[in-house]
């Protein structure tokens, strides 16, 4: 994709996108409702004509070809069965089209409900399969034909949490078994990051950040790849940067926190800044000395500070106001009055709703952003 833009009379939904992606990647697009993901895969499948730029396959520029020449595959997010027909003819169609022989067919069909673990189904009709069963012929039929690029558009949005999970599992080993190119539309950050090689994050028809999803999570460009990305959402509060007798604080109303030096950009000392932090890089303060202790114990001390010889654990006095306990971990609500923040902390924490309470953040952890520009200011490991 190269300077690929995409208007609706006035209204632009893809502005200047820039994507090249490899041989056998698994390429995941996610971003909210309305960011252009969905066009973008569309367009690479020629069922949307681009208004300005170059869409190229394989080397090829395809701008001009239509859909059915550009030997890509769709897997679309109702299925789009054929319910007059059984599995093995729905399947097969697309090869019965190509006028392949009969015994190829029959073997290429087979092969693919295989790996697919769908043989039982074979002949059943669409009516008579539960949701991932259908999903799992939808991708049948994309695999049959052996395309050079695989396209999914949400496809596993009208099933359960548990298929969910189960056929996103599959997804990726058939990508790992057959070695084939796919890109990915999703508005599940969580599938993003446990799919794809890669991903790219779009907002309002604009690429945001494309990466690993490992880089993404560390290092997000700026606040809205930072928020989007995780789950619980990341934590953002306004502070001062500031240097006292060369040692670097970021300050609010409610707290002072020590900074390692390695994660300040000197040009924003004394300026107001947003500081990011992730619940799960939080502790309630009795786990976090329990950390402590044990490291101690352990004779690993010397890992708990960074390399400033800060430790990496300082306290942030917050009122809690709500706990939603998950199983393992406890969501805790808190903050103050002009400040909200959510933290995952361990399920055998003792906490108290209505009371203020201390709270260690890894301080190693944190990641800080312009507050005019949003883009992040942290400088990387």
């Amino acid at each position: 994709m190269v300077n690929i833009n995409k208007r609706y009379g006035d209204k632009v939904v893809i502005h200047d996108l820039n994507i090249t992606v490899n041989d056998k990647e698994f390429l995941v697009l996610v971003g909210p409702s309305g960011c252009g993901k969905s066009t973008t895969i569309r367009a690479i499948a020629g069922l949307e004509k681009i208004t300005d730029g170059d869409m190229i396959i394989d080397g090829k520029r395809v701008n001009d070809i239509p859909s059915k020449n550009r030997d890509i595959a769709m897997v679309f997010q109702n299925y789009a069965l054929y319910p007059h027909m059984n599995v093995y003819e729905n399947l097969a169609f697309a090869l019965k089209l190509r006028q392949l022989p009969k015994d190829e067919i029959d073997r290429t069909v087979k092969e693919t409900a295989n790996i697919l673990n769908i043989k039982e189904l074979l002949y059943k009709k669409p009516g008579q399969m539960s949701g991932g069963e259908k999903q799992r012929v939808a991708l049948g039929r994309a695999i049959v034909r052996n395309p050079k690029v695989f396209l999914m558009d949400e496809p596993l949005s009208n099933l359960d949490a548990k298929l969910r999970v189960q056929t996103r599992a599959e997804i990726k080993k058939i990508h790992k078994k057959l070695g084939v190119t796919i890109i990915y539309v999703t508005h599940d950050q969580v599938e993003a990051m446990t799919m794809g090689d890669r991903m790219a994050v779009l907002k309002d028809g604009y690429l945001q950040q494309i990466d690993t999803p490992l880089n993404i999570y560390n290092y997000p460009s700026n606040i809205f790849v930072a928020g989007f990305v995780g789950s619980p959402a990341m934590n953002f509060i306004k502070v001062k940067l500031n240097e006292i007798d060369g040692k670097f604080y970021a300050e609010s109303q409610w707290f002072k926190l020590l900074v390692p030096e390695g994660k300040i950009n000197k040009k924003y000392i004394e300026k107001e800044v947003i500081m990011g932090i992730r619940p799960e890089h939080m502790e309630h303060i009795s786990c976090a000395n329990s950390l402590l202790a044990s490291y101690s114990e352990s004779g690993q001390k010397e890992q708990m500070p960074t390399d400033d010889g800060i430790s990496n654990l300082q306290t942030i006095k917050m009122f809690v106001n709500m706990l939603e306990p998950t199983g393992d971990n406890i969501l805790v609500h808190a903050g103050h009055e002009d400040i909200a923040m959510t933290i995952s902390v361990s399920s055998n924490a003792k906490i108290n709703t209505e009371e203020e309470t201390d709270f260690a953040i890894n301080i190693n952890k944190i990641h800080l952003f312009d507050a005019e520009t949003q883009v992040s200011i942290t400088q990387q490991d």
